[in-house]
């Protein structure tokens, strides 16, 4: 699988990116870590806890990115395209336990409230806010990629949360009211089980190589029979390597032509599905006939393959 220049650069710029972010992750759990239980605020400790799963989540989409960049061959004939993928499902399985311990701590302190210091919180969290939005910031141009996207979601929704502690030692300060740190635990333990379930069904889906997220079989189907030429599709198959990477296999009755017009035909048919669907790696099979049975055509169906850069065979 041959990388473009820009597509180099892009990921060298990307590791850096993952690099700079683990480090100041690193730096800010440890700060949330000590300040937290010296103010002996669940809000904060839990922040320092969710912190903690976005450092693994750095970490594993760092790798995922190393991995995805390496060539295919005999044993991998896609690459490792889908490492990405997986490390998106792992770290949004793991925000789900991490906000399911937020959500039962929150729930205890709610019964046995523990006095905080609420300027203490402010001070930490106000950092968190800086630190988080600048990492989100970073990841954003990259969000595209569902890997880099559970990363930047992770990142966003600890600005929000570390946002939501400031308001909340706030309240504590002026009102007395110890619950709140609590409530705001809870709070932030939702807010995570929302981002991570987003994440868990889309990357669930592609590792299931189910349908595309946003694609339609009936409405591919239909911009295929519409090229000339193009008797019926069956057979059809579309599923996702990545999350912005898909592939499609089908059968298509095209009746008796010649090699010539098959050519011109599956040409119109790969540009129909890049141009409307983002679709660029499709396996395509010619027959004159429908087949009646899955395992072969009442004819011997002729082989017309694109690999997705122009090329047939």
């Amino acid at each position: 699988m041959h990388m473009s220049a820009s597509t180099g650069r892009n990921d060298r710029r990307l590791r850096l990116v993952l690099k700079l972010s683990m480090g100041l992750t690193t730096a800010y759990i440890a700060g949330t870590l000590i300040f937290g239980l010296r103010a002996h605020s669940l809000a904060l400790i839990s922040e320092a806890g969710h912190n903690v799963s976005d450092l693994l989540a750095i970490l594993l989409s760092f790798l995922a990115v190393f991995l995805q960049a390496r060539p295919a061959n005999d044993r991998k004939t896609f690459g490792y395209q889908r490492a990405g993928v997986l490390a998106a499902f792992v770290n949004a399985l793991t925000l789900i336990v991490l906000s399911g311990w937020i959500g039962i701590s929150a729930i205890e302190r709610l019964q046995h409230p523990v006095s905080v210091l609420p300027q203490l919180m402010m001070i930490v969290a106000a950092f968190g806010v800086l630190m988080n939005g600048a990492v989100a910031g970073l990841l954003w141009r990259f969000s595209g990629d569902v890997n880099i996207r559970s990363v930047f979601l992770h990142m966003l929704g600890d600005t929000l949360s570390t946002a939501a502690v400031i308001a909340g030692g706030a309240a504590i300060r002026f009102t007395g009211l110890m619950w709140i740190d609590a409530a705001l635990s809870l709070v932030i333990a939702g807010m995570i089980l929302w981002s991570s379930a987003g994440i868990v069904k889309e990357t669930f889906n592609i590792l299931l190589e189910g349908t595309p997220k946003g694609l339609q079989v009936a409405e591919i189907r239909a911009a295929m029979q519409k090229i000339p030429g193009v008797l019926g599709v069956h057979d059809l198959h579309v599923w996702s390597l990545t999350s912005e990477s898909h592939a499609l296999a089908s059968h298509i009755t095209i009746g008796d032509r010649p090699l010539a017009e098959s050519r011109a035909i599956l040409k119109e048919v790969n540009h129909a599905l890049e141009h409307h669907f983002r679709i660029h790696h499709t396996t395509i099979q010619f027959e004159a006939t429908d087949c009646s049975k899955a395992e072969g055509c009442c004819n011997p169906p002729r082989m017309v393959e694109s690999d997705g850069c122009g090329h047939s065979h």
